[in-house]
Order: structure tokens, then sequence, then C-alpha cells
């Protein structure tokens, strides 16, 4: 028999989660996310109750958990179309490291890795899926008026 949830969040998960959506290429998706972007799977993938694809898995990458499906007639979501409506910004100890292995496992180079004016080391990559993931190292921390001053202003 079932018990009573300890909390309204489930364990290791945040009260906002995202759930990335797929068009029938989940699974390929996840194995990519474990090459390019170290993601571990915390459960097996689900399969869809038509068998036509993945209902359900929850990845962890680095110390944040992401769901992940492909999307069923029956959802409002889709996998991106071209372009995505939200994007992953992912604070690592080597965004250099992370970026490259991303881009060696097949991802589109976005923006190349720079240091910009409010102390972020940063890259974007977009994944073979259409999701955008930035990889980023906070490396120095400025003023508001050291800010203003490195953009001109």
């Amino acid at each position: 028999m079932p018990e009573q949830a300890p909390s309204p969040v489930p364990e290791g998960t945040s009260t906002v989660t995202p759930h990335l959506w797929f068009n029938g290429n989940c699974r390929e998706a996840i194995d990519f996310y474990a090459t390019a972007l170290a993601a571990t799977w915390q459960n097996e993938p689900i399969p869809a109750p038509d068998g036509s694809g993945v209902w359900h898995v929850m990845m962890q990458i680095g110390d944040s958990n992401i769901m992940a499906a492909d999307a069923l007639q029956v959802t409002a979501e889709s996998g991106p179309g071209g372009t995505t409506t939200v994007g992953f910004w992912l604070y690592v100890a080597d965004c250099d490291a992370w970026f490259d292995r991303a881009v060696a496992a097949g991802c589109a180079v976005i923006d190349p890795v720079a240091d910009m004016f409010w102390g972020d080391r940063v890259g974007k990559v977009q994944d073979p899926y259409g999701h955008v993931w930035a990889f980023a190292t906070h490396k120095l921390v400025y003023s508001e008026e050291e800010m203003a001053a490195a953009l001109g202003g």
C-alpha cells in the first residue's frame, strides 16, 4: 500500500524542474546527453503506453534534475522545431571543458566561450535536438560601476 509523501516536492527535485520534450527521439537524446553533458539517468526510461517513444525519464546534470519525454499527441508540448523557447544555463567549474565536450559530441556552436562584462566566462551551444545550453563559470565579481564601465557607460 502506498505511503503518504513526506513532502509536496519529491526528494532530489526542485520547486522548478525543467522538462525537455522531444519529437520521437528522446531515447537517442538522453544517450547523447550522457556523452555531451555527463548526464546520468535517475530511472530507466519508461516507454509510452503505445510503445511509440519515451513517456518519462529523469536525468541529472551536476546537482540538477531534468525530466525528458517524447511529446505525445495528448500533450500540449512539443519538441523544438528549429528554435526553442527556453535555454539552459549550467554553472560549472570549467565551462571551457564542458563546452569542448559538448561540441566534440555533436553540438553546434552558437557563441564561443568568452569572458563577459559581468564576470562570467560563457559559451553557448545547440544540441542536435534543438535545445540550447550555455556553460558558465563565475570568475570575477564586479561592482555595478565596473560593469557599466565595461559596457562603455
